[in-house]
C-alpha cells in the first residue's frame, strides 16, 4: 500500500510570531534563518506551493553586523523609471545604514525568498524596525534566537 503525498490547506495552517533581535548577529545567518520561518520550512506541515510559514518582528536592524569589508564595499542597486539609460542609482550599506536601516533586514531576506507571487506574499508576513521597539506586543510574539 502506497502512501499519499501531505499537501497542507488553508485550513491547516496555524501561523505564529516570533521576535528577533539581530543586534550584533551576521546579516546573512539572520536572513536564512528568518526565510525560513517565512517559507514555513521549519514546520512538520511544509508544503512548497503553499505559504505555512510564521510572523516575524525583527528589531534592532540598524546594529546588525557583516564580515569584512562589506560595510564600504557592499552596494545596492536601484533604477530610475524602468531601466532607463542613466538612470542607474548605487548606494553603499554604510549609507543605506544611516538613512533606511530596515532596508538591508528587508533586502538580505527578500532575496533568499523565491521571486515570484508566493515570495511576495511571504514577504507581508515580516515586520523590520531600527530600533528595539514595536508595535505588535498584542500579538504576543515569541523571542527567536539567532543561531551563530
Amino acid at each position: 500500500m502506497s502512501q499519499k503525498t501531505y499537501s497542507a490547506k488553508a485550513g491547516d495552517i496555524k501561523r505564529q510570531w516570533h521576535v528577533i533581535d539581530v543586534s550584533d548577529k551576521v546579516l546573512g545567518r539572520a536572513a536564512s534563518q528568518i526565510a525560513t520561518l517565512l517559507k514555513g520550512k521549519h514546520k512538520a506541515i511544509y508544503t512548497p506551493s503553499i505559504d505555512t510559514g510564521d510572523h516575524v518582528v525583527v528589531i534592532n536592524a540598524e546594529k546588525v553586523k557583516v564580515t569584512g569589508t562589506k560595510e564600504q564595499d557592499k552596494q545596492y542597486y536601484r533604477h530610475s523609471r524602468a531601466g532607463f539609460p542613466g538612470g542607474l542609482k548605487i548606494t553603499n550599506l554604510e549609507k543605506l545604514r544611516q538613512r533606511h536601516p530596515e532596508d538591508i533586514v528587508i533586502n538580505a531576506v527578500r532575496r533568499m525568498l523565491p521571486r515570484n507571487a508566493l515570495g511576495r506574499q511571504m514577504m507581508t508576513k515580516l515586520k523590520v524596525y531600527a530600533g528595539d521597539t514595536h508595535p505588535h506586543a498584542a500579538q504576543k510574539p515569541a523571542a527567536f534566537e539567532v543561531e551563530a
